[in-house]
């Protein structure tokens, strides 16, 4: 009997076809490394796993990545509050998440997954050369040292969540900043402040956006078309959509097959 999934992007269940045949690349949006966790990182920890488990069981040869991403907003101000390094926050936190899940029974991966858990700091010079891609292609723009994603040059965008994009700019998720061309449009990449962690960038020094992150993360361990994408509902808009837009954006190429979330 075939297997069926229900994919987010067709709103309906698929008969589950990888890219290469006896083959799954996987990849579910993890934590970010600011706090321990709570039930909802467990929940969506323990659905992928048994997810990756049933594949393997059925013969697929299984590659399944979760990153981290251990650069973010309040992992800053959790470090600046207690006075140490962001670097210090996001290990301490990275640690606890791994103890946590090896409690659940989720990690380390069963026998016939391969798993990678990256964190994004050690994938920053991957986030600047696609930001640079995009810039070039059109599909970015950069201002004051911030490089935006123009989301009129993506039609597609919106096509996951079925989000109205007019209905988005009385969003209470759009970040308000006149520089933009158009509200909606989201960061790549943010500018430096003051005693923040930062890397150098053809537009200064900086810190990619949160998006950027898991585009590069997936293709990197994944290649360019995935087979199932994922994680919590939560991150279906803006996240998901977000990665949709900028990947495709850069590859020309569908980015997941089938997109699978837990709620």
């Amino acid at each position: 009997m075939p297997l069926r999934i229900y994919n987010t992007l067709a709103r309906k269940k698929e008969e589950f076809v990888p890219l290469y045949p006896g083959e799954v690349r996987i990849y579910s949006c993890g934590v970010t490394v600011y706090d321990l966790c709570h039930v909802g990182h467990a929940r969506s920890a323990m659905v992928f796993d048994v997810i990756c488990r049933y594949l393997a069981f059925r013969g697929y040869r299984v590659t399944f990545v979760r990153n981290f991403t251990d650069v973010d907003d309040r992992i800053i101000r959790r470090a600046q509050q207690e006075g140490v390094p962001a670097a210090e926050i996001s290990e301490r936190y990275i640690g606890a998440f791994r103890a946590e899940m090896e409690a659940l029974g989720v990690l380390p991966a069963p026998p016939g997954i391969v798993y990678h858990d990256p964190k994004a700091t050690d994938h920053v010079p991957a986030m600047v050369a696609l930001i640079e891609r995009l810039v070039a292609k059109g599909y970015a723009y950069v201002v004051d040292g911030d490089v935006y994603f123009e989301i009129a040059r993506f039609p597609r965008y919106g096509r996951l969540s079925g989000k109205n994009l007019d209905e988005l700019l009385a969003g209470a998720r759009v970040e308000v900043d006149e520089r933009k061309r158009d509200p909606r449009d989201f960061a790549l990449w943010k500018a430096a402040k003051p005693g923040e962690p930062s890397w150098p960038s053809p537009w200064g020094a900086g810190r990619p956006g949160w998006h950027i992150e898991c585009s590069v993360m997936s293709t990197h361990y994944l290649g360019e078309s995935l087979d199932i994408h994922g994680g919590g509902a939560d991150l279906i808009f803006p996240h998901h959509e977000c990665e949709i837009a900028q990947t495709e954006a850069d590859t020309g190429r569908p980015f997941a097959r089938y997109w699978v979330h837990n709620g």
